[in-house]
């Protein structure tokens, strides 16, 4: 379901540029103006039904311009392995459509006699690529019109004496804007732009399809270091989920917007979008550069990159154990129901809550001891040693210490390279499902009774998935108990270890490793690069 935020909205009142400028473009959200450009001569002139290509042929003539062909019609991938450009004059092009619109057999034949000498290609086997047996479809795709950056590259500058800068860009400083013109139905394959952009339908009908950035790792994006990295890697007709899973939740964030003559469609610099044309479409876009990219100091860039990417990979790491959280919510029921009661019916005995009154270690010992532990607890305390003595090897839990540089065998390296499965992980299950009062507990009676198995549990039975969410429990637990409390536990909980900074360590490295794997995830979703796949051949 789209969030209300991003939904698309229709104006049938055109915005002032004041409007656009202070309230429509800064939510960077696309936005429909109907009947935005039917005031253009364009709009008339053009107009394929009244006489409109033969006015184009003649206004712009043989005026060479670049059409693509596509090896993959009707979709026109953005992979230049996929297309390719081929110089051809405008007056061939518009001849073409022509023979299209009037789709009669006998003129395509005569048409292609006639154009064999006037086409701007090379040779025979070039005009049957375009009107063989097998013609590729092809079309006009961003020519320009205007271009401020690169004024020599503008070969349909005489149209524009047929448009206008629409009402919202009248304050704009435009980038470029161009022709788009295609005679048989066409797609475009799914891209972002790193402009804004006014697509203004000038003739036919456009289906555009839309997706908000945040959508990215559902669409695949090509690496970032390719020739087309804003252009996403799913065929959306029919996605292979076994190579693309994600995309199956692509319609989640779909919206559709369908374009007559006379409108414009504001698609954000940033959002993705799948254009499907009718026969015979020409529209005109308007591209400029977001003040959000263009007001950003160069200098900062390495700074919001790594901003930008901690913010993806905290959310990443989020959502690694959201599903997680939906299980722990089920689970832990009856755990934290017990657990309460427990604290509740004894005066807190299972955990001192002693508000600022000081207590030993001893004592806080003494109110966790095995035969005082509630059911729950004591379960947990022997599901946790049980699974913890099946995982490693017993023999080694029977030395005085565990040493984490010399006690880890290949095993625990293996586990440690998983840094994010928990199907697998039933130790992580389990400290999923506790309450971190019973947490506390648990651990208070290991550290009295089972010191050593509590020592390989920490050094060598947690994965790193395990150690997120040990962690993370400890944090909850410490928003439960007082400071005293704590301070008391941890004392207790490190006491147990003959050098505690391994303890420390295999904690921390355990959470690194973790966010390293949802960092690496968030390279594949948003940037295309996956460091385990295969890399680019340099010859």
């Amino acid at each position: 379901m789209v969030e209300e935020n991003l939904r698309i909205h229709t104006f049938t009142d055109i915005p002032s540029p004041q409007i656009f400028s202070s309230q429509i473009e800064p939510k960077n959200v696309p936005a429909v103006f109907k009947e935005c450009v039917k005031h253009w001569k364009a709009f008339s002139k053009w107009n394929p039904s009244n006489g409109g290509l033969i006015y184009l042929q003649e206004r712009v003539g043989s005026v060479a311009v670049e059409a693509m062909l596509s090896r993959s019609a009707p979709v026109f991938y953005g992979d230049i392995r996929s297309h390719e450009r081929v110089p051809l004059s405008f007056s061939t092009f518009i001849r073409y459509c022509l023979c299209l619109l009037e789709n009669r057999d006998g003129m395509r034949d005569d048409f292609l006699g006639s154009q064999k000498h006037s086409l701007a290609v090379s040779d025979t086997e070039q005009i049957d690529l375009l009107f063989g047996e097998a013609p590729q479809q092809f079309y006009l795709a961003q020519v320009p019109i205007l271009n401020f950056e690169k004024k020599e590259h503008m070969q349909l500058e005489c149209l524009g004496e047929d448009i206008q800068t629409p009402l919202p860009l009248e304050t704009k400083s435009l980038a470029s804007v161009n022709l788009w013109m295609n005679g048989m139905k066409a797609r475009s394959s799914t891209h972002y732009d790193p402009h804004h952009n006014l697509l203004c339908l000038v003739s036919g009908c456009k289906e555009v399809t839309l997706w908000p950035p945040s959508a990215t790792p559902y669409l695949y994006p090509r690496p970032l270091y390719g020739e087309a990295s804003n252009h996403s890697s799913v065929t959306l007709e029919e996605p292979d989920l076994s190579v693309y899973p994600r995309s199956a939740c692509l319609n989640r964030f779909s919206q559709k917007v369908v374009l007559h003559a006379g409108d414009a469609l504001f698609i954000p610099e940033g959002w993705f979008h799948q254009v499907d044309s009718e026969d015979l479409t020409i529209a005109v876009n308007f591209w400029w550069r977001s003040m959000t990219i263009s007001g950003m100091l160069e200098h900062m860039d390495a700074y919001y990159l790594r901003r930008i990417l901690k913010r993806l990979t905290d959310k990443e790491m989020n959502k690694m154990l959201h599903f997680l959280s939906s299980s722990m919510d089920k689970t832990m029921t009856c755990t934290t129901s017990q657990a309460n009661n427990a604290y509740r019916d004894h005066g807190h005995q299972g955990i001192s809550m002693n508000c600022g009154n000081k207590s030993s270690n001893d004592e806080l010992r003494s109110k966790v001891m095995l035969q005082d532990l509630e059911p729950c607890a004591s379960q947990s305390l022997n599901e946790l040693i049980s699974l913890v003595h099946d995982r490693l090897n017993p023999s080694k839990l029977t030395g005085s210490t565990y040493n984490s540089s010399a006690g880890e065998n290949d095993e625990t390296n293996k586990r440690k390279e998983d840094s994010s499965s928990i199907n697998d992980d039933p130790v992580a299950n389990l400290i999923l499902t506790l309450h971190p009062l019973t947490i506390c507990s648990v651990f208070l009676a290991m550290a009295d009774n089972f010191p050593r198995t509590l020592e390989a549990l920490v050094l060598h039975a947690l994965t790193p998935v395990g150690s997120e969410i040990l962690t993370r429990k400890f944090e909850e637990m410490d928003q439960l108990i007082s400071g005293e409390d704590q301070n008391q536990f941890y004392q207790i909980f490190y006491g147990v270890f003959d050098d505690q900074s391994a303890a420390m360590d295999a904690l921390l490295n355990g959470k690194e490793l973790f966010a390293r794997q949802a960092f690496e995830n968030v390279l594949d979703q948003y940037v295309g690069i996956n460091l385990d796949g295969p890399k680019p051949q340099i010859k």
